[in-house]
């Protein structure tokens, strides 16, 4: 079928509901580190409490990717219901978590709220595919991106803002301070609202044959483990090196979002969170001490995660230029991902050398820049790579790419790579920044033509 080309309005009233899947994203990343240690957790305990993420996505996006390549309703469409479904399961989890009284209850509601967001996400990939022709999912992954970055940025900031208004962001010990939950009241909000702004503006096209597509969706009722387990072992040669790109893309953003936190309020900062157990809290003197140094480490974890939703801002920057840009012309997918990856590393990298907080902005600014282009290169240079009639279970399948590397780093890759370097947490943000600048040297494999600039006539 002959996809017509989309205005830029219909591009964006499809992509809308990325909003709020970045406002549930950036809040677990810019936040959940925050919340662990508030409820007690030690530092190197918090890559394993985030396995929540990465496992619920290895799991949940291939089935949720099969399903809704299966699944057509005259209302509702393909890909729409399950927008919908996880919209209404992530505003629960996003609403609940700071209010989890213990450890244990966070880490269940972590993976609650990456199961959900899950859910919406990968048929939102999907949906780009589906809707547009080939010569225009560069543009549409970066309109994808550009909102994206708005919302990184906006939600990364919400703790922050809400105590400017007054909310308080001190709290006694083992207990969340109320701008956190009053920011993830905000998101559960914005993440069902942008999401039903996306079910209610966008249409989707019906399968070309239809009587062969209920055929297909029979039959694959007794095939649904199989069907998969093959796709995985017939994935093409293109989308393999892809992954090698994503492996370690990929370990470097799990890094940030799980030791980001920790890293920087204690090297940039100098507000370590502190150990209760190392006060006397029944003596007036040492319990002073303790909320003042809980103060601050409140202070600086807001400031970490202000000066982290610069990567939004900045990927929304460099996503509205290529939006400009890809609208009219073509561009090599390989290098622009391959020079946007290495900045990005040299940002991590300039973290464990910044003379003050303020020189924040700079590594986030270029970590952005990486992080535009791990959000739409990657799954443009792919859909150039597939059967579309499977671009659901790919999308899924491909998912795995990105949670394997944080799989592994989650168990002990992040804590064992950065004490090679010294047992100062900040050698973590050095890890990342190795890291992206390997995924950034590793797009030099990509040699398929349609997946660097798209050869094709439409």
């Amino acid at each position: 079928m002959e996809k017509r080309r989309l205005s830029f309005w219909e591009i964006w009233n499809m992509s809308f509901g990325f909003l709020g899947i970045q406002f549930g994203f950036a809040l677990q990343g810019g936040f959940m580190s925050r919340i662990f240690q508030t409820l007690g957790a030690e530092k190197d305990a918090i890559p394993l409490l985030w396995i929540a993420a990465p496992l619920t996505g290895l799991l949940v996006q291939p089935i949720i990717g099969y399903l809704s390549d299966n699944t057509w309703s005259v209302r509702w469409g393909r890909r729409r219901p399950y927008f919908l479904i996880g919209a209404v399961l992530s505003s629960f989890a996003l609403f609940f978590v700071p209010h989890s009284p213990a450890l244990w209850v966070a880490a269940g509601f972590l993976w609650i709220l990456d199961a959900s967001i899950n859910i919406s996400m990968e048929p939102f990939r999907a949906l780009v595919a589906d809707k547009l022709p080939d010569s225009q999912r560069s543009y549409g992954f970066m309109v994808q991106t550009l909102i994206i970055g708005v919302g990184t940025w906006v939600a990364s900031n919400l703790p922050w803002f809400v105590t400017k208004l007054g909310i308080s962001n001190h709290a006694a010990a083992g207990i969340i301070p109320m701008s956190v939950k009053v920011a993830f009241s905000i998101g559960a909000f914005v993440f069902l609202v942008s999401i039903l702004y996306t079910v209610f503006t966008t249409s989707e096209y019906p399968p070309e044959n239809m009587e062969e597509f209920e055929r297909e969706r029979d039959a694959s009722k007794n095939t649904f483990i199989s069907d998969i387990l093959n796709n995985i072992g017939t994935m093409p040669l293109t989308m393999k090196k892809l992954g090698l790109i994503q492996f370690f893309s990929w370990f470097a953003f799990f890094t940030m979002w799980s030791l980001a936190q920790p890293a920087l309020t204690e090297h940039v900062f100098k507000s370590p969170i502190p150990i209760e157990s190392a006060y006397n809290l029944n003596d007036a003197v040492q319990l002073e001490a303790f909320n003042l140094a809980n103060n601050n480490y409140q202070n600086a974890a807001d400031l970490v995660g202000s000066y982290m939703g610069n990567y939004g801002l900045s990927s929304m920057v460099f996503a509205l230029l290529l939006v400009f840009y890809t609208a009219k012309k073509r561009i090599n997918r390989k290098y622009v991902h391959m020079v946007s990856l290495i900045l990005g590393g040299l940002g991590f990298i300039y973290m464990y050398f910044v003379p003050s907080p303020e020189h924040l902005i700079i590594s986030f600014t270029l970590i952005g820049i990486a992080w535009g282009s791990v959000l739409s290169m990657p799954y443009a240079m792919l859909s150039s790579s597939v059967d579309p009639k499977k671009m659901g279970v790919i999308m899924g399948i491909f998912n795995m790419f990105i949670v394997i590397p944080q799989i592994i780093a989650a168990l002990g890759g992040i804590n064992f790579a950065y004490k090679l370097l010294g047992n100062q947490t900040i050698n973590a943000m050095l890890v990342a920044g190795i890291s992206l600048i390997l995924a950034g040297l590793s797009n030099l494999l990509i040699t398929n033509k349609n997946a660097i600039t798209y050869q094709g006539n439409d």
